[in-house]
């Protein structure tokens, strides 16, 4: 990252929607569109960490869809496995070697718009155009926690300190134009992890939230909007340390 050289260039037929490193950064995982006649797909590929080695073309493997394609992916701990979020709402297991498939199960009963981890990744939070979120075990694919919103969601994330999740979404961008900001529910809005009850929200932007993500201290998280703007909450309050010592 000293320069900036660009190390490798992967080629594909269709747009990547989503890509990933393995928590070693010696994998990388791409999640390809279903277009033009190609299937959606998720490509992996070994990293070499020497920035002065050249990177492979080859494939560790690749998975096709020809059912419902994977709209977000990412690694579990250990790089053990691949979790794949669907469009119709399924959460599918895959062996991170190999690419065969383990398990797949309804999760949600529309499409999942996000996939993200917990510090040690055992477990991932799924965000949902079905209006609800869900906290997902990585190995057993079991549905731990569900949180129930009244807007569609386009991201959620975990908070790696305290027992919170923040999720985001709002109202389609088609309607924005026609819609208040309060109306749209452009907000941040944050449920405790356990008991499942939403304790808050944060306004600001002035459309729907396509992406939250937390500080890795806890300290704080961004958001960016439709609306064109990244928005940064750095400092919570000392209450907030103070009061959620617990559950």
């Amino acid at each position: 990252m000293s320069n900036g050289k660009l190390l490798k260039t992967w080629d594909f037929p269709t747009a990547v929607k989503r890509v990933e490193f393995s928590e070693d950064g010696r994998r990388l995982l791409a999640v390809t569109e279903k277009r033009m006649g190609y299937l959606g797909t998720i490509v992996a590929y070994e990293i070499v960490p020497d920035v002065e080695a050249e990177q492979t073309d080859e494939k560790m493997f690749t998975i096709t869809f020809e059912d419902s394609k994977a709209t977000v992916a990412g690694w579990s701990f250990l790089s053990e496995y691949i979790i794949a979020g669907h469009e119709d709402g399924s959460v599918s297991q895959w062996d991170a070697r190999t690419g065969e498939k383990y398990y797949q199960t309804d999760v949600h009963t529309e499409q999942i718009t996000d996939l993200q981890w917990s510090a040690d990744r055992t477990y991932l939070i799924t965000a949902s155009k079905d209006k609800s979120a869900k906290l997902v075990d990585a190995r057993s694919l079991e549905v731990l926690k569900t949180y129930v919103t009244d807007t569609p969601l386009n991201s959620a994330s975990i908070t790696p300190i305290k027992p919170f999740v923040i999720l985001g979404g709002g109202q389609a961008a088609m309607d924005v134009t026609t819609t208040s900001a309060r109306q749209g529910k452009f907000e941040a809005r944050v449920y405790h992890k356990i008991f499942e009850e939403e304790i808050g929200r944060v306004r600001g932007h002035f459309g729907p939230l396509n992406t939250v993500a937390v500080h890795p201290e806890g300290k704080g998280y961004a958001s960016g909007g439709e609306d064109g703007y990244v928005r940064v909450h750095r400092k919570f309050e000392a209450l907030y340390f103070m009061k959620w010592n617990g559950y």
